[in-house]
């Protein structure tokens, strides 16, 4: 496992260049900067500050001397100052780090857990009303935009029912012990994740169901069947973990695509996470905290697939050899 995860590290670091060479780059290309937006909002009138502004942020110098400094901050873990939030863009991107953590893990359990509970009883019950139905679901809801479902679910359990809080993580000058204030918590996130979990719970039953099909049909499930195993185990056992591989792809790939996904989640719900973060940070050209919010997608989207090759070696031995 070691000299795998080492050499995988050792991939990723160009990469990771790349990803912050081409990141930059195409800021440098996008008009307008926050001295723009300040100007506009009428926070800065003065030329002369403005004008300081610009060579205190080091906007004054040609953009190759720019990206050398940029560089050599990133390889400091210095990603620049957040003038917006007045702190570090590192400070401010942990700040709002717990709130998407916490999104993400709960959304990517949920899309797992039904995902692929309903592969799995499409493809035991292929070609049956069970099959279709489920079919039928995953279709729509991989269709329907995460928004909509969110707007929607707020409509029906908070509005209409009044079971569940709009939106926010938590009641404002909510009283009480740690129970109720992770009560409160839980209650708030329900909703986002579910919008979220549901449009990727729909692409694990149809890839679970697909990969379960292709196992179901070959000659060691038999044997199972044959010597009297209960098809219970003979599902759960042996071919849930023969087709478990592209599950495994999957989970990896969504880590990295549910942070793009959860801006829109974030800003339906008021989600005070890294989501809400990079789309006002776009709005205000807050270019420094956009590039750290980009360089931390990259940074989870290597860290998943080293994490996914792992599991393939775990799950599969015929590949612990290569």
């Amino acid at each position: 496992m070691l000299p795998l995860l080492l050499r995988r590290l050792a991939q990723g670091l160009p990469l990771l260049l790349g990803v912050v060479v081409l990141n930059f780059t195409l800021i440098q290309l996008a008009p307008g900067t926050f001295l723009d937006v300040m100007t506009a909002e009428q926070q800065v009138s003065d030329p002369a500050l403005i004008e300081r502004l610009r060579v205190t942020y080091g906007m004054d110098q040609p953009p190759w001397m720019q990206l050398l400094h940029y560089l050599g901050s990133v390889a400091r873990l210095d990603l620049g100052f957040s003038y917006r939030q007045n702190m570090p863009v590192l400070d401010v991107i942990l700040a709002h780090l717990p709130a998407t953590l916490l999104l993400m893990l709960s959304s990517l359990a949920i899309a797992a857990l039904v995902g692929v509970t309903a592969g799995i009883v499409a493809a035991v019950r292929v070609n049956t009303l069970w099959d279709n139905v489920l079919s039928v679901a995953a279709v729509f809801f991989f269709a329907a935009p995460s928004f909509w479902v969110g707007i929607m679910l707020t409509v029906l359990f908070s509005v209409k029912l009044g079971w569940l809080p709009v939106g926010g993580m938590g009641t404002l000058g909510l009283e009480g012990g740690a129970f109720a204030r992770t009560l409160d918590l839980l209650r708030h996130l329900l909703l986002p994740s579910v919008a979220l979990g549901l449009f990727y719970s729909a692409v694990y039953a149809r890839v679970t169901r697909a990969a379960m099909l292709e196992v179901l049909g070959q000659d060691f499930v038999r044997t199972a069947h044959a010597k009297g195993l209960a098809p219970r185990q003979v599902v759960l056992r042996h071919v849930l973990r023969n087709a478990a591989l592209p599950i495994v792809t999957l989970f990896g790939l969504q880590l990295g695509t549910v942070l793009g996904g959860s801006v829109v989640v974030e800003t339906v719900f008021s989600w005070p996470g890294i989501g809400a973060l990079l789309l006002d940070s776009v709005s205000s050209r807050n270019f420094p905290v956009v590039l750290g919010v980009l360089l931390f997608s990259a940074l989870v989207v290597i860290l998943a697939n080293i994490g996914v090759d792992l599991a393939y070696r775990r799950l599969d031995p015929r590949i612990r050899g290569r």
